[in-house]
């Protein structure tokens, strides 16, 4: 059972980041997230259109299920929406350009800032969220956890 990535563009394999948020997560069904990687202008528009905020953004995530932060997601719970025995939990873009800026940025590789940005989709996917300070601080505890299990350091 694990959590598969469906990449389009991907700039190196990301598939210990998604194995390390199933396991963190005690996720036990085969899940998946569609994961693409697009430009300055693909982002734009994706955030004008589903936030209506017209400016360039890291990572944008749609989450496909509601209410599953916290549990165990089981297949056989949506049957709709799983796809030869795989329930697919969102699509997650993010922007190579930014990536790239705010790892200079921040002075740490393009590399660690790819996987931090996948796995914060991949949480939103999950459920989790930033909408509230305890919310965030919960947010990137589990994702700091997860950089640190898989020895992505700042």
């Amino acid at each position: 059972m694990k959590l598969r990535l469906i990449e389009t563009n991907a700039p190196f394999d990301l598939s210990k980041v998604a194995d390390e948020a199933y396991r963190e997560l005690e996720q036990t069904d085969d899940l998946a997230i569609e994961l693409s990687f697009v430009d300055e202008d693909e982002i734009q528009r994706l955030n004008r259109e589903y936030r209506n905020i017209d400016r360039v953004t890291d990572v944008l995530s749609f989450p496909y299920l509601d209410g599953i932060r916290y549990k165990t997601i089981k297949v056989e719970d949506y049957p709709e929406d799983a796809e030869d025995g795989e329930l697919l939990l969102g699509s997650v873009c993010v922007c190579t350009e930014v990536a790239k800026r705010q790892a200079e940025e921040y002075g740490h590789s393009f590399e660690r800032e790819v996987a931090f940005l996948t796995l914060h989709g991949i949480l939103h996917c999950f459920g989790y969220d930033h909408l509230s300070e305890s919310d965030e601080k919960e947010m990137n505890g589990i994702a700091e956890k997860i950089m640190n299990t898989l020895s992505i350091k700042r």
